[in-house]
């Protein structure tokens, strides 16, 4: 059998070893393809690292488009801690869209830290969108976080502005659900301007700003929320506007503004009479002096018509 044809004969390589050379590399394309769908390497780490899985399961692992490294790692660092967390669950999540790594990091972080966190939670927290690893770590070091200036108005009228640094840890059996961070500061911020208002003097809150946190931490703030609270401390408050004075000096504006308005339109009411008086001054005067022009006219006609002669005699 010729294979001259697969080649000009100027290249001057032979048919067989031409022939030899695309067997070779059919061949390293197919052990290439082989090694890629039996992941030996990772079979061999999870063998020595006393993780039971099975050469096929890689297998199927590669046919469901799921990376062995990944599972396998995780496999190896779950082991390696002590926690027993099925290959079939990873990969599950994986194909869920979860991260595993997070996942299996923060099983053993909880594990360290003596928390009873199961790996159904620490994927179900994972795929709800939260960052599982970041709320083990806040549950072992609480978090801090500051609300914005509060302004509020005791009932002497003065006002307040305070602002308020609320510790709180993770509340892993609330993660899934609850309201975040958002939603603790909206309600220490109504809490401290309720507590505010509700104070007959400013000067109390000024001498006693603990009032305020114990206050606001005894109304239960925390409820239907990831976080528990664990104090609210008051970090700084300063002394606003007097809004009493200032509301009182706008209701004299005010009324004071009624008043002119209403001397003004009784000026005016009265403006109008003196008009409408001088109106009727001015056409009596007219008709008086029409009448006046009408004497004379008068005398004439009975003058000629003989009647004041006639008087005379």
């Amino acid at each position: 059998m010729s294979y001259a044809w697969v080649i000009p004969a100027s290249a001057g390589i032979p048919a067989g070893t031409l022939f030899l050379i695309i067997v070779l590399l059919l061949a390293c394309l197919l052990l290439g393809f082989i090694a890629y769908m039996i992941p030996i390497r990772h079979w061999i780490a999870a063998m020595f690292s006393g993780v039971p899985i099975g050469i096929f399961s890689l297998i199927g692992m590669r046919l469901r488009r799921v990376p062995p490294t990944e599972i396998v790692d995780a496999l190896i660092q779950v082991r390696k801690a002590g926690i027993e967390v099925e290959a079939d669950i990873l990969e599950a999540h994986y194909l869920a869209g979860g991260n595993v790594g997070r996942v299996v990091a923060a099983l053993v972080a909880a594990d360290k830290a003596n928390m009873n966190l199961s790996v159904q939670r620490a994927t179900a927290i994972d795929l709800a969108g939260r960052d599982v690893l970041e709320a083990v770590k806040m549950s072992v070091n609480p978090k801090v976080i500051e609300t914005p200036e509060v302004s509020a108005v005791a009932k002497d009228g003065i006002q307040l502005k305070a602002i308020a640094r609320v510790t709180v840890r993770t509340n892993l059996d609330r993660l899934i659900g609850g309201a975040g961070e958002e939603t603790i500061l909206a309600r220490v911020g109504e809490g401290i301007v309720t507590t505010i208002g509700s104070t007959e003097h400013h000067k109390k809150v000024l001498e006693n700003p603990d009032l305020i946190s114990r206050v606001v931490l005894a109304k239960g703030l925390d409820n239907g929320t990831a976080f528990e609270i664990l104090s609210i401390d008051i970090a700084d408050v300063n002394i606003g506007k007097n809004i009493g004075a200032q509301l009182q000096t706008d209701q004299a504006n005010a009324d004071k503004n009624i008043a002119q308005a209403k001397a003004e339109e009784r000026r005016a009411m009265a403006v109008a009479s003196e008009q409408e008086m001088k109106a009727r001054i001015s056409e009596m005067k007219a008709q008086l002096i029409a009448m006046e022009a009408q004497v004379p006219l008068a005398l004439a006609q009975a003058f000629r018509e003989g009647r004041f002669e006639n008087k005379q005699a």
